[in-house]
């Protein structure tokens, strides 16, 4: 038996909902740590987290400016200041121990993150996200990262308009009520720091720095992409194993939300990756 329960806890002054389940007994100081990315939320892992609930104490929460979290205007939107965030989530969780699984910008939050603790992390999973040296920005980041631009485009923005186009670059229609969620909580609180974000964001750069501590990692890793995403192509899938020494499985069909469009495919690739990474981790059997 687990329990699944959202918490809205205080992370340096700001609200921040975390979806978290774990077994009735288990090493609290583990943990699995869902990342979504943008415009995403806990909710995109909501089918998952009971699942690894099972085996592991499991938490996902909402980041600033997005889902149900706070929007405080003087937040820092970059990938330093969420990673930062991050870090202070997990102490807060009295987490030790962390098997992390990214995707989309939670990539370069949490491999910031854990470049910065690498005492912390013990697996990787990242969901098409990753190093990526050659990456060139998709269609709508270069239009976010415009000023005066950007802001327009987000102020015209639809739920209509946003489900045309993503299903327009995605292998097959996403579900009605995936970007019914997602359009709820964009505002423009969140439209304001997304287009901070991305303004300040050059993956290449990053990646650059970034990529020798990302090969001292030494951490196990599980590479899951979308073959058919338009945003971040599967080509980069790959190169993490320049980065890693990453199991990697690309997802036919999919785009770039695999855990949305083929989740009973995802679930049987991920669960047994996790369950034999938290498993390592314990020298007795996990829960009573």
């Amino acid at each position: 038996m687990n329990n699944t329960s959202i918490n809205n806890l205080l992370i340096n002054g700001i609200r921040t909902p975390v979806l978290s389940c774990a077994p009735n007994e288990c090493d609290h100081e583990a943990a699995v740590l869902f990342l979504h990315g943008n415009p995403g939320s806990f909710k995109d892992w909501q089918r998952f987290v009971p699942q690894v609930g099972e085996f592991s104490r499991v938490v996902a929460p909402d980041m600033p400016g997005y889902g149900s979290a706070e929007r405080p205007k003087k937040f820092n939107y970059t990938v330093d200041g969420y990673a930062e965030h991050l870090h202070a989530l997990i102490v807060e969780l009295g987490i030790k121990k962390v098997h992390l699984v990214l995707h989309d910008f939670g990539g370069p939050w949490g491999l910031q993150f854990a470049c910065n603790h690498p005492e912390l992390v013990k697996s990787l999973t990242c969901v098409n996200t990753g190093p990526a040296p050659d990456y060139v920005w998709h269609d709508f980041a270069q239009i976010w990262r415009k000023p005066i631009i950007g802001e327009i485009f987000q102020f015209l923005s639809t739920h209509w308009s946003l489900r045309f186009f993503l299903n327009r670059d995605n292998p097959k229609p996403l579900p009605l009520e995936f970007t019914k969620l997602m359009v709820k909580d964009i505002d423009w609180g969140l439209s304001r720091g997304m287009l901070k974000l991305y303004r300040a964001t050059d993956l290449a750069v990053l990646t650059k720095k970034l990529e020798g501590q990302l090969k001292q990692l030494n951490v196990p890793a599980l590479t899951l992409w979308g073959e058919g995403d338009k945003y971040v192509p599967v080509k980069h899938a790959q190169a993490q194993k320049e980065f890693f020494n990453a199991e990697i499985h690309t997802m036919p069909n999919c785009g770039h939300w695999p855990m949305i469009d083929d989740p009973e495919l995802f679930e049987s690739l991920l669960i047994p990756f996790l369950k034999k990474q938290v498993g390592a981790e314990q020298t007795e059997p996990l829960c009573a």
